[in-house]
């Protein structure tokens, strides 16, 4: 079974703070993926965003003076909780506001991957996680976020299974 969480930036002003509504835009970006990934405005991380969370956990232990902008690229933004006659099938979502879009797009151009990766690489290794898949996962957050907070734009992010 395939579980990704999905990542779709968009204008703040475009944005309803109502799950279903929030729902059925996410529902239709994920339909429309390959067009969206062209553009630079969805991107998505199959099974292992736990892991790319823990990635950039490692800056916190590795910077004395890190903030929690790690915790911004994957889990940051605030639940947007279903209303009482949302469908159960809808997807948890989460919205991270443009103020946080740009921390977020700040962390990832300013943290070096390969520090990251020296915390957390042989712990990973033995799990079976290749480098370069979290390195590639790092670049398109990087490119991701920085177009994202170029744009002032907002990230909702749906978990679909």
């Amino acid at each position: 079974m395939s579980i990704y969480l999905h990542f779709r930036a968009v204008a703040e002003s475009e944005i309803r703070d109502d799950h279903t509504w929030l729902a059925a835009f996410m529902s239709q970006a994920w339909e429309n993926d390959e067009v969206e990934y062209a553009a630079g405005v969805a991107h998505s991380i199959n099974k292992s965003w736990d892991a790319v969370h823990d990635l950039y956990a490692a800056a916190d232990a590795h910077c004395a003076d890190a903030d929690e902008s790690w915790s911004l690229p994957i889990y940051g933004g605030r639940p947007v909780p279903h209303s009482a006659d949302a469908d159960p099938s809808d997807p948890p979502l989460m919205l991270l506001e443009p103020t946080g879009v740009s921390q977020a797009a700040r962390f990832l151009t300013t943290v070096s991957f390969d520090e990251l990766w020296n915390v957390v690489g042989a712990r990973f290794s033995a799990l079976g996680w290749a480098r370069q898949e979290y390195l590639e996962h790092h670049r398109y957050l990087q490119e991701f976020y920085g177009q994202a907070a170029s744009a002032g734009h907002a990230v909702v992010k749906a978990v679909w299974a």
